[in-house]
């Protein structure tokens, strides 16, 4: 029995294949970044199918950056092949499904990618914070709410962290991937720090409550009212 994921690949690469391109006269400077981290798997050396490549991001792109979908990233090979980057051949596959496409760089599309890791600008990590999101809009919530925001996204840590070490210990052995492992043990590290802020901020949340019934400070939905708001001058997090 064929799994859903070969299904929404294959159907990802149906859909990338009658797509209207757009991209002739690409240049190293118009690809997107995902295009870029498409064409870095390549840069390993294997011969790979876009189902492979998903796997690959799922293994390591999506603990530092982000894992493109099956349908983004048959139309990145596509954008690659009309640059010149990769090249694509079919393959026969012993299960007897249908032929299956494979890609490999080409030596144009090495030397694109190692220009765009050695020159590039490095862009600064954009931080959006769910969980920190909503904290900041604590007034309006209630304790309780605010504790189980933060509980989940601990559990949301500390899996993050389990699969990245178990990653790291799969990888570790395979020369090639010296660097992926890198990065693999810094989302070993970001994610521990991830869960242990969370804890933090659940101590915060127990010290303020606790701080607010010893003054006996008015109900918190007296806080978050437009008429109290308006009483001060400032604000916390306003122009």
């Amino acid at each position: 029995m064929r799994c859903v994921a070969d299904e929404r690949a294959e159907t990802a690469e149906t859909a990338a294949e009658t797509a209207d391109e757009t991209s002739a006269g690409t240049t190293p400077r118009t690809l997107p970044a995902t295009s870029w981290a498409v064409l870095g798997l390549l840069s390993f050396g294997e011969e790979l199918s876009g189902y492979d490549l998903k796997k690959w991001s799922d293994w390591s792109l999506r603990f530092f950056y982000w894992s493109p979908s099956f349908s983004q990233i048959y139309s990145e090979l596509k954008r690659l092949e009309k640059a010149g980057y990769a090249s694509s051949r079919m393959v026969a596959q012993d299960t007897g499904a249908r032929d299956k496409r494979v890609y490999r760089i080409t030596g144009a599309g090495m030397a694109a990618v190692r220009t765009w890791a050695r020159e590039a600008p490095v862009d600064p990590p954009v931080l959006k914070h769910g969980p920190m999101l909503r904290l900041w809009l604590g007034h309006l919530l209630e304790p309780e709410q605010m504790r189980e925001v933060l509980i989940r996204h601990q559990e949301f840590a500390e899996d993050m962290r389990r699969r990245a070490e178990a990653d790291v210990e799969g990888a570790k052995d395979e020369a090639a991937w010296a660097y992926p492992t890198l990065t693999l043990k810094w989302a070993e590290r970001y994610y521990t720090s991830e869960r242990d802020l969370a804890a933090a901020m659940l101590e915060d949340i127990e010290a303020l409550e606790a701080a607010r019934a010893a003054e006996g400070s008015p109900e918190r939905s007296a806080e978050g009212s437009p008429e109290r708001s308006a009483e001060g001058s400032t604000g916390a997090g306003r122009p």
